[in-house]
């Protein structure tokens, strides 16, 4: 089986560490509110086509490993994560809205995306070796 899934027009694999926190680091993520994170988040990642290949909450952030489509950008995937995860927690655990700090904001800010690629020297060996496969069927 192959690492890469394919669109109607596009052979793709794109992994992303993506990292975030709770509004002030507050480590909250734990319990009933840590399981209805991470359920969101699955469903909301599996609406946009995303397949997680890891989630880890932790008491004041979230990790997550995630093959996202390349027509869905990063930016899109954390505003339906972070805007509906607060929502739904928002909802559900009513005495979190009722403290003064949150201000209605369940995450902070910003979030932390890298990208996991293919390994460079492997990707050079590939383009090597078309190059002579290349070579060999010209002949």
């Amino acid at each position: 089986m192959s690492r890469f899934k394919k669109l109607s027009h596009a052979v793709w694999h794109c992994t992303y560490h993506i990292v975030w926190t709770p509004k002030y680091r507050y480590r909250i993520l734990e319990g009933e509110i840590k399981n209805e994170v991470e359920n969101c988040i699955r469903m909301f990642s599996g609406q946009k086509g995303c397949t997680i290949e890891e989630l880890n909450v932790q008491f004041d952030h979230v990790h997550l490993l995630v093959m996202v489509p390349p027509k869905v950008s990063i930016s899109d995937l954390m505003g339906i994560l972070k805007g509906r995860t607060a929502i739904r927690v928002f909802n559900k655990f009513k005495y979190l809205k009722q403290k003064p700090y949150w201000g209605n904001h369940l995450w902070s800010k910003g979030y932390c995306v890298d990208t996991v690629g293919l390994d460079a020297e492997m990707i050079k060996r590939y383009v090597k070796f078309q190059e002579n496969q290349d070579k060999r069927e010209g002949q």
